[in-house]
């Protein structure tokens, strides 16, 4: 069974599956990688998730506030032997109603290009492509997405 738990960036296992993630992303992102990182400092993130099965750590998701009626879903990832078992969509989910409590009507993320399972996953949990916002305006790996919540 799947626990979500709402937290913040201190706690000790949203950090340590961060790791995983920007390890997964550089190797990707290669000679990208520093200027992506610089917009994933964890310690800006008040709101962030963590999914758990049978206790360990499996999966985490954040957002921060972007404007006055929207956030900005960050750090999404589940780790690899979980994944395809509807997780991300759980933590999405959880953002998403997160965001909603707190009054906030839309949510934008940026991911690359690259990373063609998260833009898939994107569009099929209702995101819509839109212009690139800045600081990801003429990033050609960048892809941009919105929804209302």
């Amino acid at each position: 069974m799947i626990q979500l738990k709402r937290t913040n960036s201190e706690n000790k296992d949203f950090i340590h599956l961060v790791k995983f993630l920007d390890d997964e992303l550089a190797e990707r992102d290669k000679e990208d990688t520093a200027f992506y990182s610089q917009f994933n400092n964890i310690d800006v993130l008040k709101h962030t998730v963590v999914a758990y099965k049978n206790g360990g750590a499996i999966g985490i998701g954040a957002f921060k506030k972007f404007n006055e009626e929207t956030v900005e879903v960050k750090r999404m990832y589940v780790l690899h032997k979980y994944r395809r078992e509807g997780i991300a969509i759980k933590i999405l989910n959880e953002l998403e109603l997160w965001a909603n409590k707190l009054s906030f009507k839309k949510c934008v993320l940026e991911t690359g290009k690259r990373q063609f399972e998260a833009v898939n996953f994107y569009k099929k949990n209702g995101y819509n492509i839109i212009p690139n916002y800045d600081p990801y305006i003429n990033i050609k790996n960048s892809v941009c997405f919105e929804k209302d919540v």
